[in-house]
């Protein structure tokens, strides 16, 4: 058994490896396979952050990413509480609608809202980036959350409510604190999903001023025309990686948790 854990393992973390390998690796070293670089080297790091423009494109990424998730988590908790506690007529086919907007393909209203952004000025701007990524992420952080609410003991709120609280206070004081893994969870979606997101990011931007880091490093270039820049794209993916590697390593306790942990026994 641990043998096949650790060939899962190796068959996973080895491309992540790879990248690591090359972006190490500067001159000649590049075309060669070595599983260990000859004469590693943080030249392609340095390079990329003295590119201003990647500092840049890093800074948008944490901007878009942000206030995408926050929006989600914000908007997506109140759908999600009301599609998990309310009664009315075609409850879940309107879930089942809204989850299926995460499988419609982003190409197809790329061209669009590329034309309708703009027209309305949303062109090259934060806000034309973010409206399109909570089309894909707000659906699914709905989908999430109302599973997690239902779990969640009625009990507990009609308690809450008969010790004077209101409804808002018992959502905001009861039920979310208990569906913390839920909200970590989709919240950590939603930032990979946008964090990651490339084809609007290269379709609603034209300048480095708002462009986000997928769309930042094609458009990396070698010292002459024919060069494929393999060491500092290597490096700026590595430095891409890493801070996903360290959410999901902060809050992989609370993704697991129990749903109702905390709550009064019995």
């Amino acid at each position: 058994l641990w043998i096949c854990v650790v060939a899962i393992v190796v068959f996973c973390l080895f491309p992540f490896y790879w990248l690591l390998n090359i972006s190490l690796k500067t001159g000649a070293d590049l075309s060669s396979a070595d599983i260990i670089p000859p004469n590693p080297s943080l030249d392609n790091y340095q390079s990329i952050f003295q590119n201003a423009d990647f500092v840049k494109a890093l800074r948008n990424s944490a901007i878009i990413s942000g206030v995408t998730t926050l929006v989600a988590l914000t908007i997506g908790s109140f759908a999600a509480y009301a599609l998990a506690r309310l009664h009315f007529p075609m409850k879940f086919l309107l879930l089942a609608v809204v989850l299926s907007i995460t499988t419609f393909p982003p190409i197809a209203i790329a061209a669009p809202v590329f034309k309708l952004w703009t027209d309305l000025g949303l062109y090259n701007t934060y806000l034309g980036l973010i409206l399109p990524d909570l089309t894909f992420t707000l659906p699914l952080t709905i989908y999430i959350l109302t599973s997690f609410f239902r779990e969640i003991p009625r009990e507990l709120e009609e308690a809450a409510l008969v010790d004077g609280a209101s409804y808002f206070q018992s959502f905001r004081k009861v039920v979310l604190p208990l569906a913390a893994p839920g909200l970590v969870t989709a919240g950590l979606l939603a930032f990979i999903f946008v964090w990651n997101e490339f084809l609007f990011a290269i379709t609603l931007t034209s300048s480095p001023s708002v462009r986000p880091v997928p769309a930042a490093i094609a458009f990396f270039t070698g010292s002459s025309q024919f060069e494929i820049p393999l060491g500092t794209i290597s490096a700026a993916s590595v430095v891409v990686t890493v801070p996903l590697i360290i959410l999901v390593l902060l809050f992989q306790k609370r993704i697991v948790a129990g749903l109702t942990a905390g709550a009064v026994k019995g």
